[in-house]
């Protein structure tokens, strides 16, 4: 399952944004003083696919993709340095698959920002320098173990070169995930569990008032970083979308007239984090259950096989595929996705594409 912990400054309206990703209405209060252990929550991952499959078949059980959100405690200045809450929170934080900054955009006289005004450069400047203290903490005590060893092995006279091209790049204030790492490198890297290594998604959270980010302070210079960075950013209207968790569509498009807001934040930022991630999804349908299972988008068919029970993969024949728009035009089932010729036989190599639908035979 997806992880993705949610990381930003104090009063930044993270379990607001937690709170709309989640629907949890105001159940999840904000963090009191001292508190470290993260508010975490399972939600389905919308898909209006898996949805079709399962008013097509009506089956007796019905299993959506799922991802984990972390609501994690706020990252005040000297975290990296392991101040305050700093050695919890990135304890924490070093687990999840990818990290959802959340960026405070609105203004509220009655919530003081920490830092004293609204400005998303400087607040993600200090979240980014943060979490890359914290890396080069790790490096730089991994580094020093290094050179207080008389002879290497051969794989730590390999480790050593790759993690001072780490220490570099982060004594350049830039994370790991600028650096152009091959495969190799990247495997090699991964016990480590470097934060800034891993994909990052921004959320703005702005108020009704809010509509153009290039309008708030520093608005455009944010843009520019951002995309000079390639970083995802996503804008949410974090309290007025926690509202609209409990009113009704028709309640919900009244609300929001006016503001830029397509579909409901959740189902844009889960979506994000599939992007980001580079995943994909593939179906698995009859009366018994329809299921969405989640691969990284590359993925073979045995590696699908794999997903759905180890059984599959180990005595795996072939896999039977249909695209879901073949399969949806096609009465949705295989048996008429064959005459019509639209049903492939594939074998182990097979790369999964997103939303395919499959059955896989195999014999053990």
């Amino acid at each position: 399952m997806l992880h993705c912990g949610i990381v930003g400054l104090p009063l930044s309206g993270k379990s607001t944004v937690f709170n709309v990703i989640t629907k949890a209405g105001a159940e999840v209060k904000p963090y009191a003083g001292g508190k470290t252990d993260p508010n975490r929550a399972v939600v389905e991952v919308p898909d209006a696919r898996f949805d079709r499959l399962v008013a097509i078949h009506a089956p007796k059980k019905e299993t959506p993709a799922q991802v984990e959100f972390v609501d994690l405690a706020g990252l005040s200045r000297g975290a990296g340095k392991g101040e305050g809450l700093g050695n919890s929170f990135l304890s924490f934080a070093s687990d999840a698959d990818a990290l959802i900054h959340v960026i405070r955009c609105f203004e509220n006289a009655a919530v003081e920002h920490p830092e004293g005004s609204v400005d998303p450069v400087r607040d993600r400047e200090i979240l980014e320098m943060e979490l890359i203290f914290r890396d080069l903490a790790v490096v730089e005590n991994r580094l020093n173990k290094l050179s207080g060893k008389k002879k290497l092995s051969p794989e730590e006279a390999a480790e050593k070169p790759l993690l001072e091209r780490c220490r570099d790049c982060l004594m350049d204030e830039r994370p790991l995930n600028a650096l152009d790492l091959s495969r190799e490198d990247a495997r090699a890297l991964r016990g480590f569990a470097f934060v800034t290594a891993k994909p990052q998604i921004i959320v703005l959270n702005m108020d009704e008032s809010q509509a153009d980010i290039a309008e708030l302070p520093n608005g455009e210079a944010f843009l520019k970083r951002a995309q000079d960075s390639g970083s995802h950013v996503i804008r949410l209207y974090g309290r007025l979308e926690m509202d609209l968790n409990d009113l009704s569509p028709e309640e919900a498009a009244e609300f929001t007239e006016g503001l830029p807001i397509e579909e409901p934040g959740r189902d844009r930022l889960i979506a994000e984090a599939y992007r980001t991630l580079g995943l994909i999804s593939f179906f698995t349908c009859g009366p018994d259950e329809v299921r969405a299972w989640t691969l990284r988008d590359g993925d073979s068919a045995l590696d699908a096989a794999g997903a759905i029970h180890s059984d599959l993969a180990r005595g795996f024949i072939r896999a039977q595929v249909v695209a879901y728009d073949d399969y949806t035009a096609h009465a949705d089932s295989f048996a008429k996705c064959r005459e019509a010729g639209l049903l492939r036989l594939e074998g182990k190599e097979y790369k999964v594409k997103d939303g395919d639908i499959i059955e896989i035979r195999f014999n053990v």
